[in-house]
């Protein structure tokens, strides 16, 4: 039968657990950096009894039994071990605890970035720790109002926020993941997992034990730490605990960040039953979160454009999980969490406030005769001197709570006397968000900071956009119901089917009238199929088919009437439905591995095409700034190639990759642009090929690391990622954002058998590069560097200059 089918029959027939009871630093990853499961098969005679009860147990003896490493995949959003790696039917993509510390950052998104060949990472807020992630042309990303195409769950929880959907990846506790890896063809994950889903597996006192303590700092005034401890007490508990600090002063004026973090799980371990509860909680706040014209740039790297722009996230939470093998191939698991978010933005703003033409003591709204109306709906005296130039104070809070529970059960019997894995769940989510907005009129000075007058802007009429304020109160219910089923034909080939069948309820309640009233339902069925085959121990292939949908956000449908736009993530307006998006993609591939003398080769190859049905896209309206709306535009299509080579032994690691995305308007459209292109109503024509802005279409990623002495270790990577359309130019027919390349040096020292220095160079050549770009208003503000009006259309997000970061890891 040979080592993979004892492997086989062993999960089918009875098997022993056991993680390696060391810590995370020290484990031992291979197979696209999936954390090994070690299975210890029975006696040869015992396979042909009945089988017995599987017994976990931690740190067995060598001499117990032989042990074989093997690897397994997520196929569900559970907790559970999955499905071994060589029977998923598409890609696979993770990235494990060593390379997130490798990079010396608190952003698992910089480890995703480095190691995953199809992610792409853009800084839209200007901050490091709230960066866009963008893989195979969808996106999460912390910025309410941005179309979200991935699902993120950690210990098996989905962490979009319910308002938006939005991911908020600085709230992540970075040190205390374990594994991550990037789900793709697979409905099981619901919601929003239209490219895939990013799935956060973290770590406990069973699979980490020890204490690190870690402190860096360098330039820009960054100063961070992190400390973390597990412990298995006897053979039953474990107890593990992760805190994390950051002050960062930024490059950008107004940009400083500062990051709290705190992650902590106890677990119970009893036979065939293991039960967890953790818990988290983060205070985080941000600054400079926009772009800036490319002409104040030119001037200053370090620019912004209309302060103040800050953001504060908090977060707490609490998880319940539980696992149970109810039969030898019977195992139950649920879990039960809730989860409370709050998030203040403070953002100036250009204004559409301005002084009435026939007495400027008055302010009017749009031009000047439209009276601009305060809280009591009363025209607005003007509080400044006539010739001031005014900007807006919009302030935004989001206050949500979230309670869901999910159960899933596994069973691994033979079905017509073939090896067969079938899993069936339910989730239920439920979460109440307060939503609050309100605009207050301010003066610009020539820093282009804005001061408040503490005059605030009421309703004005009608056609005229909202201009404040907003209260209002939204439901979420999902529901969903998944089975998927691995049936192994032959011990090489195996066929997955199954599907997943969500229902969305969305429930909007003004709490100051009518308008936004809404209750929208969205129910869809979303199947799955693909197989994988083995055509050598070391060679498989793989071929698959799924659909996925996400449904519109209460953002999105407070937000989609193109008559009466909104200030995108600060005012809606009461707005027709929009459509659900459904995504229908195919990848297939090969992926393989081999041992050489030089170390473990592993290396995998791949093609994919998702077409999006009715995608709902965010559309600016022109000469207003911030203003815009959401729409459906009909079909969008997303194909590509992925390709990886990595090698891995004691002293020399080796990763190099290159992806090639293709994303495109499938149907013709007209939408507003601030583009120089646009017609004289400020309309561009999409036409059926357009590319999709914002979606670079290479993307070639090296790294390699050295041991250059048993204690000293050298490395560095680069990256690059080629020129993209600005947002705004879907009409295609602007210059492109340019491409970039970046180099990064990392060293690391072991002075004593627990203490290690390390440090690193980012941007060694110091280029000067943008990582997003956009158009903005050239009209609503003065260029006060030069005394005149802009000319440059270009709003762009400035990259890290170059920056040198030095530390010390202590373990214990």
């Amino acid at each position: 039968m040979g080592v993979r089918g004892l492997i086989i029959f062993s999960i089918s027939t009875g098997i022993v657990v056991a993680t390696d009871a060391v810590a995370a630093q020290d484990e031992q990853t291979n197979v696209q950096n999936l954390p090994a499961i070690e299975i210890t098969a029975p006696p040869p005679a015992a396979r042909r009894t009945a089988p017995s009860r599987p017994v976990a147990r931690i740190g067995a003896p060598a001499s117990a039994a032989p042990k074989t490493r093997m690897y397994v995949y997520p196929t569900s959003p559970g907790t559970g071990r999955g499905l071994e790696v060589d029977k998923v039917p598409s890609a696979i993509n993770a990235v494990d605890a060593n390379q997130i510390r490798r990079t010396g950052s608190l952003n698992v998104t910089d480890a995703l970035r480095d190691n995953i060949a199809g992610i792409n990472i853009s800084e839209v807020t200007g901050n490091p720790f709230q960066p866009d992630v963008e893989f195979r042309g969808f996106v999460a990303s912390p910025v309410t109002g941005t179309p979200q195409g991935l699902a993120v769950y950690q210990n098996g929880v989905r962490i979009n926020e319910a308002f938006s959907d939005a991911v908020n990846w600085d709230l992540i506790p970075t040190a205390a993941i374990r594994s991550v890896t990037l789900v793709t063809n697979n409905p099981a994950f619901g919601l929003n997992a239209l490219g895939g889903a990013i799935n956060l597996q973290m770590k406990d006192g069973f699979t980490y034990q020890g204490a690190e303590l870690d402190l860096m700092g360098g330039s820009f005034g960054r100063i961070q730490g992190s400390a973390q401890w597990g412990k298995q007490v006897d053979k039953n508990y474990g107890v593990y605990a992760a805190l994390e600090g950051l002050r960062d002063n930024g490059f950008r004026n107004f940009s400083q960040s500062t990051v709290r973090r705190f992650y902590g799980d106890v677990g119970y371990k009893a036979g065939d039953s293991e039960f967890h509860a953790n818990m988290g909680v983060a205070k985080n706040d941000f600054g400079a979160s926009a772009t800036v014209p490319a002409e104040l740039l030119d001037k200053y790297w370090g620019a912004t454009y209309t302060t103040p722009q800050t953001t504060s996230n908090r977060v707490g939470y609490l998880n319940l999980t539980g696992k149970v093998d109810a039969t030898p191939t019977w195992t139950l698991e649920g879990t039960a969490h809730v989860r409370r978010y709050e998030q203040k933005i403070v953002d100036g703003n250009p204004t559409d406030a301005q002084e009435c033409g026939a007495d400027p003591g008055l302010l009017c709204f749009g031009d000047d005769t439209t009276p601009a109306n305060g809280v009591n709906g009363l025209q607005l005296a003007n509080p400044y001197a006539p010739g001031t130039i005014l900007g807006e104070i919009d302030r935004g809070s989001i206050r949500s709570t979230t309670f869901g529970v999910s159960g899933q059960a596994t069973n691994t019997d033979q079905l017509f006397g073939h090896d067969n894995r079938f899993v069936m769940g339910t989730t239920y989510d439920a979460s109440v968000t307060r939503y609050n907005a309100t605009a207050e009129i301010g003066s610009m000075g020539e820093n282009y900071v804005v001061s408040g007058s503490g005059v605030f802007l009421g309703p004005t009429g009608t056609p005229d956009p909202i201009a404040g304020p907003v209260s209002l109160r939204t439901v979420n219910q999902y529901n969903g119901l998944y089975a998927m089923d691995t049936f192994n034909v032959t011990d090489a080939f195996a066929l997955t089917g199954g599907g997943r069948f969500n229902v969305a309820r969305i429930t909007l309640e003004d709490q100051l009238g009518a308008d936004l009233n809404g209750d929208h339902t969205f129910t869809r069925f979303n199947p799955v199929i693909g197989g994988t085959y083995k055509i050598t121990p070391e060679l498989t292939a793989y071929a698959g088919y799924s659909e996925a949908n996400r449904v519109p956000t209460p953002l999105e449908l407070g937000c989609s009437d193109p008559a009466r736009p909104c200030l995108i993530a600060a005012f809606l307006v009461s707005d027709p439905p929009l459509k659900q998006v459904v995504s229908k993609t195919v990848e297939a591939g090969f992926r393989g591995t081999k041992e050489l003398n030089i170390g473990s080769l592993g290396w995998k190859i791949g093609g994919f095409r998702a077409t999006n049905y009715d995608d709902i896209v965010a559309i600016p309206v022109p000469d207003r700034t911030g203003f815009g709306y959401f729409s459906n535009v009909g079909r969008t299509r997303r194909q590509g190639l992925e390709a990886e080579v990595n090698i891995k032994s004691p002293t020399l690691q080796f990763q190099a990759s290159y992806a090639f995305v293709d994303a495109r308007f499938l149907d013709a459209l007209t939408i507003g642009s601030n583009s120089p292109f646009a017609d004289g109503d400020g309309n561009i024509q999409v036409l059926p090929g357009n590319q999709l802005p914002a979606i670079p279409r290479h993307r070639i990623k090296l790294g390699i690391d050295y041991a250059v002495t048993d204690v000293w270790k050298v490395g560095g990577n680069a990256l690059y990622v080629s020129s993209q359309y600005f947002v705004g130019d879907e009409s295609n027919q602007y210059a492109k954002l340019p491409g970039y390349a970046v180099f990064n040096l990392h060293t690391s020292y072991q002075v004593a058998k627990n203490v290690q220095l390390y440090g690193r160079v980012d941007n060694v050549f110091d280029k000067r590069y943008a990582t997003y770009g956009t158009f903005f208003d050239r009209e609503a503000l003065p260029n006060f560097t030069t005394g005149a009006d802009f000319n440059d259309p270009r709003s762009l997000s400035p990259a890290r200059p170059r920056a040198f970061y030095a530390g010390m890891r202590v373990t214990f």
